[in-house]
């Protein structure tokens, strides 16, 4: 193998913390596209194409650590998973404060959602159907719909 590229290839795997900068960039193309990797890296580059990020061309974005060549993808693919497991993990605990503040509301127990249900016993009775109150329903949306 050609040294150059063996030494290229070092160089552009970066720690998967990143520039401040890089990693803003990739939560501006993440919001616009709730996508993973690989298919965030496609509105990377047409963000970048079309300067949609402060103006930044694909130039400017080298500078700041954004790189979108063949041989800086394994830093830019780690900086995309921590983003997105970032935002996973603020919507999971959005969803467990939603539960709770409608469980504190109802005087119902939370419930833990990787418990096992409740199994019924042999002699209860049907329940009887009728409004009840339930648990709000959340529905992923496309952001900007």
């Amino acid at each position: 193998m050609d040294q150059r590229i063996t030494a290229a290839s070092a160089d552009a795997v970066a720690s998967d913390q990143g520039e401040p900068a890089a990693v803003d960039f990739v939560r501006f193309c993440y919001r616009r596209r709730k996508v993973g990797w690989p298919e965030l890296y496609d509105e990377m580059c047409a963000v970048a194409g079309r300067g949609l990020y402060h103006g930044y061309t694909v130039d400017d974005l080298s500078g700041i650590g954004v790189g979108l060549t063949l041989f800086e993808l394994p830093s830019m693919a780690a900086i995309v998973h921590r983003v997105v497991a970032e935002d996973q993990e603020r919507r999971r605990r959005s969803l467990q404060a939603i539960r709770a503040a409608h469980a504190e509301r109802s005087e119902e127990p939370v419930a833990d959602e990787h418990a096992a249900p409740p199994r019924p016993t042999g002699d209860a009775a049907p329940a009887e159907t009728g409004p009840t109150d339930h648990l709000p329903r959340l529905v992923p949306t496309v952001a900007g719909a």
